[in-house]
Protein backbone atom coordinates (compact mmCIF):
# COMPACT_ATOMS: atom_id res chain seq x y z
CA UNK A 1 0.00 0.00 0.00
CA UNK A 2 1.30 3.60 -0.03
CA UNK A 3 2.95 4.54 3.09
CA UNK A 4 0.58 7.98 4.13
CA UNK A 5 -2.87 5.87 3.30
CA UNK A 6 -1.99 2.57 4.97
CA UNK A 7 -0.49 4.95 8.09
CA UNK A 8 -4.01 7.01 8.00
CA UNK A 9 -6.28 3.89 8.14
CA UNK A 10 -4.47 2.31 10.92
CA UNK A 11 -4.21 5.92 12.70
CA UNK A 12 -8.06 6.65 12.07
CA UNK A 13 -8.96 2.89 13.47
CA UNK A 14 -6.90 3.88 16.52
CA UNK A 15 -8.88 7.19 17.22
CA UNK A 16 -12.51 5.60 17.04
CA UNK A 17 -11.13 2.83 18.70
CA UNK A 18 -10.00 5.15 21.33
CA UNK A 19 -13.62 7.06 21.29
CA UNK A 20 -15.36 3.81 21.77
CA UNK A 21 -13.23 2.82 24.73
CA UNK A 22 -14.33 6.69 26.58
CA UNK A 23 -17.84 5.22 25.32
CA UNK A 24 -18.05 2.28 26.88
CA UNK A 25 -15.70 3.36 29.90
CA UNK A 26 -12.80 0.79 28.64
CA UNK A 27 -15.21 -2.23 28.50
CA UNK A 28 -14.33 -2.11 24.84
CA UNK A 29 -10.72 -1.32 24.68
CA UNK A 30 -9.02 0.55 21.85
CA UNK A 31 -6.92 -2.55 21.65
CA UNK A 32 -9.62 -5.00 21.70
CA UNK A 33 -11.53 -2.87 18.91
CA UNK A 34 -8.79 -2.73 16.48
CA UNK A 35 -7.48 -6.10 16.41
CA UNK A 36 -11.16 -7.60 15.79
CA UNK A 37 -11.70 -4.88 12.86
CA UNK A 38 -7.91 -5.39 11.17
CA UNK A 39 -8.86 -9.42 11.57
CA UNK A 40 -12.27 -8.94 9.52
CA UNK A 41 -10.59 -6.79 7.38
CA UNK A 42 -7.63 -9.04 6.49
CA UNK A 43 -10.17 -11.81 5.72
CA UNK A 44 -12.00 -9.52 3.51
CA UNK A 45 -8.52 -8.41 1.54
CA UNK A 46 -6.87 -6.26 3.61
CA UNK A 47 -3.01 -5.93 2.61
CA UNK A 48 -1.58 -8.01 5.51
CA UNK A 49 1.34 -5.88 4.77
CA UNK A 50 -0.24 -2.17 6.01
CA UNK A 51 1.76 -1.96 9.08
CA UNK A 52 4.94 -2.29 7.26
CA UNK A 53 3.77 -0.29 4.54
CA UNK A 54 2.67 2.58 6.98
CA UNK A 55 6.76 2.10 8.16
CA UNK A 56 4.78 2.00 12.20
CA UNK A 57 5.93 -1.55 12.32
CA UNK A 58 9.91 -0.77 11.50
CA UNK A 59 9.17 2.52 14.09
CA UNK A 60 7.85 0.29 16.93
CA UNK A 61 10.35 -2.51 17.06
CA UNK A 62 13.04 0.45 17.37
CA UNK A 63 11.28 1.98 19.86
CA UNK A 64 10.48 -1.18 22.11
CA UNK A 65 13.50 -0.72 24.21
CA UNK A 66 12.87 3.20 24.54
CA UNK A 67 9.75 2.96 25.76
CA UNK A 68 10.77 0.73 28.11
CA UNK A 69 13.05 3.38 29.48
CA UNK A 70 10.36 6.04 29.46
CA UNK A 71 8.41 3.33 32.09
CA UNK A 72 11.01 3.30 34.35
CA UNK A 73 11.02 6.91 34.44
CA UNK A 74 7.34 6.80 35.54
CA UNK A 75 7.95 4.49 38.67
CA UNK A 76 7.17 6.54 42.06
CA UNK A 77 9.80 4.89 44.41
CA UNK A 78 8.28 6.54 47.53
CA UNK A 79 4.83 5.31 46.75
CA UNK A 80 6.17 1.58 46.48
CA UNK A 81 7.71 2.13 49.69
CA UNK A 82 4.58 3.18 51.25
CA UNK A 83 2.36 0.49 49.48
CA UNK A 84 4.77 -2.50 50.04
CA UNK A 85 2.39 -4.36 51.03
CA UNK A 86 0.29 -4.02 47.30
CA UNK A 87 3.82 -4.47 45.61
CA UNK A 88 4.59 -7.77 47.38
CA UNK A 89 0.51 -9.01 46.63
CA UNK A 90 0.86 -7.99 42.93
CA UNK A 91 3.89 -9.59 42.76
CA UNK A 92 2.56 -12.81 44.21
CA UNK A 93 -0.24 -12.29 41.47
CA UNK A 94 2.42 -12.58 38.59
CA UNK A 95 3.66 -15.66 40.46
CA UNK A 96 0.07 -16.55 40.62
CA UNK A 97 -0.08 -16.47 36.54
CA UNK A 98 3.05 -18.38 36.13
CA UNK A 99 2.21 -20.99 38.18
CA UNK A 100 -1.05 -21.84 36.82
CA UNK A 101 -0.72 -21.92 33.46
CA UNK A 102 2.53 -23.42 33.60
CA UNK A 103 1.88 -25.67 36.26
CA UNK A 104 -1.83 -26.80 35.44
CA UNK A 105 -2.06 -25.48 32.17
CA UNK A 106 0.89 -26.97 30.20
CA UNK A 107 0.10 -30.43 30.52
CA UNK A 108 -3.28 -29.87 28.33
CA UNK A 109 -1.81 -27.33 25.74
CA UNK A 110 1.77 -27.69 26.05
CA UNK A 111 4.93 -26.19 27.47
CA UNK A 112 5.81 -24.30 24.14
CA UNK A 113 2.11 -22.39 24.43
CA UNK A 114 1.93 -21.94 27.87
CA UNK A 115 5.43 -20.19 28.08
CA UNK A 116 3.96 -17.50 25.56
CA UNK A 117 0.60 -17.85 27.32
CA UNK A 118 2.19 -16.83 31.20
CA UNK A 119 3.34 -13.11 30.16
CA UNK A 120 0.52 -11.47 28.34
CA UNK A 121 -1.92 -12.87 30.51
CA UNK A 122 0.11 -10.62 33.23
CA UNK A 123 0.43 -8.13 31.71
CA UNK A 124 0.08 -5.53 28.68
CA UNK A 125 1.37 -4.85 25.27
CA UNK A 126 4.90 -4.83 25.57
CA UNK A 127 4.81 -8.64 27.17
CA UNK A 128 2.29 -9.73 24.52
CA UNK A 129 5.50 -8.22 21.75
CA UNK A 130 8.17 -10.01 23.31
CA UNK A 131 6.08 -13.45 23.59
CA UNK A 132 5.49 -12.76 19.91
CA UNK A 133 8.63 -12.00 18.73
CA UNK A 134 10.05 -15.28 20.63
CA UNK A 135 7.24 -17.76 19.13
CA UNK A 136 8.05 -16.02 15.37
CA UNK A 137 12.14 -16.63 15.73
CA UNK A 138 11.08 -20.53 16.85
CA UNK A 139 8.79 -20.65 13.36
CA UNK A 140 5.71 -20.23 15.54
CA UNK A 141 3.61 -17.78 14.20
CA UNK A 142 0.53 -19.54 15.51
CA UNK A 143 1.69 -19.19 19.35
CA UNK A 144 2.39 -15.46 18.19
CA UNK A 145 -1.10 -14.74 16.97
CA UNK A 146 -1.70 -16.29 20.76
CA UNK A 147 0.10 -13.56 22.50
CA UNK A 148 -1.75 -11.15 20.85
CA UNK A 149 -5.07 -12.20 21.18
CA UNK A 150 -4.63 -12.80 25.41
CA UNK A 151 -3.23 -9.01 25.34
CA UNK A 152 -6.78 -7.92 23.43
CA UNK A 153 -9.15 -10.58 25.24
CA UNK A 154 -7.92 -10.48 28.89
CA UNK A 155 -9.41 -7.00 29.95
CA UNK A 156 -12.69 -8.78 29.43
CA UNK A 157 -12.19 -11.49 32.30
CA UNK A 158 -10.82 -9.14 34.61
CA UNK A 159 -12.84 -5.51 34.26
CA UNK A 160 -15.82 -7.36 35.38
CA UNK A 161 -13.81 -9.14 37.80
CA UNK A 162 -12.29 -6.36 39.05
CA UNK A 163 -15.45 -4.28 39.77
CA UNK A 164 -17.28 -7.18 41.60
CA UNK A 165 -14.18 -7.56 44.42
CA UNK A 166 -13.43 -4.03 44.72
CA UNK A 167 -17.38 -3.14 45.16
CA UNK A 168 -17.41 -5.86 47.97
CA UNK A 169 -14.24 -3.94 49.58
CA UNK A 170 -16.18 -0.53 49.04
CA UNK A 171 -19.29 -1.60 50.85
CA UNK A 172 -16.87 -2.95 53.48
CA UNK A 173 -14.87 0.82 53.78
CA UNK A 174 -18.38 2.36 53.52
CA UNK A 175 -19.80 0.45 56.60
CA UNK A 176 -16.15 1.45 58.67
CA UNK A 177 -16.93 4.81 57.60
CA UNK A 178 -20.42 5.61 58.74
CA UNK A 179 -19.27 3.42 62.20
CA UNK A 180 -16.27 6.18 62.02
CA UNK A 181 -13.92 3.30 62.23
CA UNK A 182 -12.35 4.18 59.06
CA UNK A 183 -8.65 6.25 59.65
CA UNK A 184 -8.33 9.55 58.39
CA UNK A 185 -5.02 8.94 56.97
CA UNK A 186 -5.27 9.51 53.44
CA UNK A 187 -2.92 7.66 51.55
CA UNK A 188 -0.16 10.18 49.38
CA UNK A 189 -1.20 10.95 45.82
CA UNK A 190 1.04 8.43 44.01
CA UNK A 191 1.13 10.69 40.74
CA UNK A 192 3.52 13.10 43.01
CA UNK A 193 6.75 12.95 44.45
CA UNK A 194 9.23 14.92 46.10
CA UNK A 195 11.78 16.63 44.63
CA UNK A 196 15.11 15.13 45.03
CA UNK A 197 18.80 15.86 44.11
CA UNK A 198 20.15 15.39 41.34
CA UNK A 199 23.58 13.89 40.36
CA UNK A 200 23.79 15.47 37.02
CA UNK A 201 23.44 19.43 36.04
CA UNK A 202 20.08 20.88 35.42
CA UNK A 203 20.25 22.53 31.83
CA UNK A 204 18.72 25.78 30.94
CA UNK A 205 15.14 25.29 30.17
CA UNK A 206 15.82 27.20 26.67
CA UNK A 207 17.95 24.07 25.68
CA UNK A 208 15.70 21.04 27.04
CA UNK A 209 14.15 20.20 23.14
CA UNK A 210 12.28 17.12 22.21
CA UNK A 211 15.26 15.90 20.62
CA UNK A 212 17.20 16.48 24.19
CA UNK A 213 14.86 14.04 25.87
CA UNK A 214 14.86 11.62 23.17
CA UNK A 215 18.51 11.52 22.58
CA UNK A 216 18.87 10.86 26.72
CA UNK A 217 16.31 7.94 26.08
CA UNK A 218 18.16 6.67 23.81
CA UNK A 219 21.79 6.46 25.05
CA UNK A 220 20.17 4.72 28.25
CA UNK A 221 18.27 2.18 25.80
CA UNK A 222 21.40 1.79 24.13
CA UNK A 223 23.34 1.21 27.46
CA UNK A 224 20.64 -1.55 27.91
CA UNK A 225 21.12 -3.58 24.88
CA UNK A 226 24.93 -3.63 25.06
CA UNK A 227 24.68 -4.35 29.23
CA UNK A 228 22.46 -6.94 28.75
CA UNK A 229 24.34 -8.08 25.93
CA UNK A 230 27.78 -8.29 27.34
CA UNK A 231 26.08 -10.14 30.71
CA UNK A 232 24.89 -12.80 28.20
CA UNK A 233 28.07 -13.54 26.30
CA UNK A 234 29.68 -13.80 29.64
CA UNK A 235 27.68 -16.45 30.73
CA UNK A 236 27.21 -18.39 27.45
CA UNK A 237 23.37 -18.19 27.32
CA UNK A 238 20.57 -15.55 27.69
CA UNK A 239 20.25 -14.66 31.33
CA UNK A 240 19.59 -10.79 30.62
CA UNK A 241 16.93 -9.65 28.63
CA UNK A 242 17.09 -6.20 26.96
CA UNK A 243 13.88 -5.40 27.90
CA UNK A 244 14.23 -5.78 31.30
CA UNK A 245 18.10 -3.98 31.72
CA UNK A 246 16.25 -1.10 29.92
CA UNK A 247 13.26 -0.95 32.58
CA UNK A 248 15.72 -0.95 35.23
CA UNK A 249 18.01 1.96 34.27
CA UNK A 250 15.38 3.62 33.09
CA UNK A 251 14.68 3.44 37.01
CA UNK A 252 18.03 3.87 37.97
CA UNK A 253 18.99 6.78 35.83
CA UNK A 254 15.25 8.90 36.72
CA UNK A 255 16.65 8.36 40.46
CA UNK A 256 20.11 9.68 39.70
CA UNK A 257 18.69 12.73 37.85
CA UNK A 258 19.60 11.97 34.47
CA UNK A 259 16.23 10.83 33.09
CA UNK A 260 13.37 13.05 33.76
CA UNK A 261 9.88 11.96 34.85
CA UNK A 262 7.99 10.57 31.89
CA UNK A 263 10.58 11.86 29.62
CA UNK A 264 8.74 10.63 25.70
CA UNK A 265 5.87 12.86 27.01
CA UNK A 266 8.09 15.48 27.60
CA UNK A 267 9.45 14.93 24.24
CA UNK A 268 6.15 14.94 22.38
CA UNK A 269 6.27 11.45 21.31
CA UNK A 270 4.62 9.32 23.38
CA UNK A 271 1.94 9.63 21.50
CA UNK A 272 3.28 8.23 17.92
CA UNK A 273 5.25 5.85 20.03
CA UNK A 274 2.61 4.06 21.61
CA UNK A 275 0.78 4.08 17.98
CA UNK A 276 3.89 2.41 16.94
CA UNK A 277 4.38 -0.05 19.65
CA UNK A 278 0.56 -1.09 18.83
CA UNK A 279 1.43 -1.53 15.34
CA UNK A 280 3.71 -3.96 16.30
CA UNK A 281 1.65 -6.52 18.60
CA UNK A 282 -1.31 -6.14 15.66
CA UNK A 283 0.88 -6.89 12.85
CA UNK A 284 0.92 -10.34 13.81
CA UNK A 285 -2.81 -11.05 13.23
CA UNK A 286 -2.50 -10.78 9.53
CA UNK A 287 -1.70 -14.39 10.30
CA UNK A 288 -5.03 -14.98 12.30
CA UNK A 289 -7.39 -16.95 9.91
CA UNK A 290 -10.47 -18.36 10.95
CA UNK A 291 -8.86 -21.75 11.25
CA UNK A 292 -5.97 -20.82 13.04
CA UNK A 293 -8.22 -18.94 15.39
CA UNK A 294 -10.53 -21.61 15.76
CA UNK A 295 -7.44 -23.87 16.71
CA UNK A 296 -5.95 -21.46 19.27
CA UNK A 297 -9.68 -20.93 21.01
CA UNK A 298 -8.94 -23.79 23.87
CA UNK A 299 -5.57 -22.36 24.60
CA UNK A 300 -7.08 -18.72 25.06
CA UNK A 301 -9.70 -20.41 27.24
CA UNK A 302 -6.98 -22.29 29.31
CA UNK A 303 -4.31 -19.38 29.84
CA UNK A 304 -7.30 -17.10 31.19
CA UNK A 305 -8.94 -19.50 33.33
CA UNK A 306 -5.58 -21.46 34.98
CA UNK A 307 -4.17 -17.79 35.30
CA UNK A 308 -7.31 -16.27 36.71
CA UNK A 309 -7.32 -18.80 38.84
CA UNK A 310 -3.40 -18.40 40.09
CA UNK A 311 -4.55 -14.98 40.53
CA UNK A 312 -6.90 -15.48 42.95
CA UNK A 313 -5.17 -18.26 44.68
CA UNK A 314 -2.16 -16.31 45.21
CA UNK A 315 -3.80 -13.46 46.26
CA UNK A 316 -6.11 -15.12 48.87
CA UNK A 317 -2.83 -16.61 50.33
CA UNK A 318 -1.53 -12.77 50.12
CA UNK A 319 -4.38 -11.73 52.38
CA UNK A 320 -4.02 -14.03 54.71
CA UNK A 321 -0.20 -12.86 55.39
CA UNK A 322 -0.77 -9.55 55.41
CA UNK A 323 -3.89 -9.64 57.21
CA UNK A 324 -5.26 -7.42 54.55
CA UNK A 325 -9.27 -7.64 53.12
CA UNK A 326 -9.48 -10.69 50.83
CA UNK A 327 -11.26 -8.21 48.19
CA UNK A 328 -8.65 -5.27 48.31
CA UNK A 329 -6.10 -8.43 47.55
CA UNK A 330 -8.27 -9.97 45.05
CA UNK A 331 -8.48 -6.11 43.54
CA UNK A 332 -5.09 -6.11 43.34
CA UNK A 333 -4.36 -9.55 41.85
CA UNK A 334 -6.82 -9.05 39.34
CA UNK A 335 -5.14 -5.87 37.82
CA UNK A 336 -2.78 -8.04 36.18
CA UNK A 337 -5.47 -8.47 33.46
CA UNK A 338 -5.89 -4.84 32.19
CA UNK A 339 -3.21 -2.20 34.32
CA UNK A 340 -3.30 1.68 33.90
CA UNK A 341 -5.90 3.74 33.04
CA UNK A 342 -8.39 0.88 33.82
CA UNK A 343 -7.22 1.00 37.75
CA UNK A 344 -8.23 4.29 38.09
CA UNK A 345 -11.20 4.03 35.56
CA UNK A 346 -12.74 0.80 37.83
CA UNK A 347 -11.99 2.32 40.90
CA UNK A 348 -13.68 5.58 40.16
CA UNK A 349 -16.85 3.80 38.91
CA UNK A 350 -16.69 1.43 41.84
CA UNK A 351 -16.79 4.89 44.27
CA UNK A 352 -18.77 6.59 43.14
CA UNK A 353 -21.73 4.07 42.56
CA UNK A 354 -21.59 2.62 46.61
CA UNK A 355 -20.73 5.88 47.95
CA UNK A 356 -24.06 7.82 48.53
CA UNK A 357 -22.49 11.15 48.85
CA UNK A 358 -18.98 13.46 48.26
CA UNK A 359 -17.62 11.73 51.58
CA UNK A 360 -18.06 8.53 51.58
CA UNK A 361 -17.03 8.28 47.76
CA UNK A 362 -13.21 9.87 48.62
CA UNK A 363 -13.32 7.48 51.84
CA UNK A 364 -13.37 4.67 49.54
CA UNK A 365 -11.28 6.56 46.82
CA UNK A 366 -8.71 7.04 48.75
CA UNK A 367 -8.52 3.57 50.08
CA UNK A 368 -8.43 2.09 46.93
CA UNK A 369 -6.89 3.84 44.52
CA UNK A 370 -3.59 4.23 45.39
CA UNK A 371 -3.41 0.44 45.73
CA UNK A 372 -4.59 -0.03 42.06
CA UNK A 373 -2.70 2.62 40.57
CA UNK A 374 0.11 0.83 42.30
CA UNK A 375 -0.73 -2.94 41.55
CA UNK A 376 -1.66 -1.93 37.89
CA UNK A 377 2.22 -0.43 37.57
CA UNK A 378 3.77 -3.21 39.46
CA UNK A 379 2.02 -6.46 37.76
CA UNK A 380 1.79 -4.44 33.78
CA UNK A 381 4.84 -2.11 33.74
CA UNK A 382 7.38 -4.24 35.94
CA UNK A 383 6.51 -7.91 36.59
CA UNK A 384 5.13 -8.86 33.01
CA UNK A 385 8.27 -7.39 31.76
CA UNK A 386 9.97 -9.40 33.70
CA UNK A 387 8.22 -12.46 33.52
CA UNK A 388 8.25 -11.86 29.55
CA UNK A 389 12.24 -11.83 29.35
CA UNK A 390 12.38 -15.26 31.34
CA UNK A 391 9.96 -17.07 29.77
CA UNK A 392 11.24 -15.94 26.38
CA UNK A 393 15.02 -17.45 27.80
CA UNK A 394 12.88 -20.53 28.64
CA UNK A 395 11.26 -20.88 25.26
CA UNK A 396 14.54 -20.36 22.85
CA UNK A 397 16.13 -23.35 25.10
CA UNK A 398 13.90 -25.43 23.97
Amino acid sequence: MNSLAALTIILVVFAVGDMLAVRTKSIISMLFFASAFFIVAFWLGLPPTIFGDSTLLAIGQVLITMLLVHMGTMLNIRQLKEQWKTVIVAVLAIIGVAVGILVLGSPIVGIETALVSAPPVSGGVIAGIQMAEAATALGREDLAVLASLLVVVQGFVGYPLASLFLKKEAVRIQGQYRAGALSQKVDADPTQEKEKKSLFPKLPAAYESANYFLAKTALVALLATFVSGVINESVGFRLMDANIMALLLGIIFSEIGFLEKEILIKSNSFGISMAALTSVILSTLSAATPDVLRSLLLSILIALAFGTVGILLFSFIASKIFKMSIWMAFGIGISALFGFPGTFIVSQEVADSVGQDLEERNAILDHILPKMLVSGFVTVSIGSVVLAGIAASFLSAL
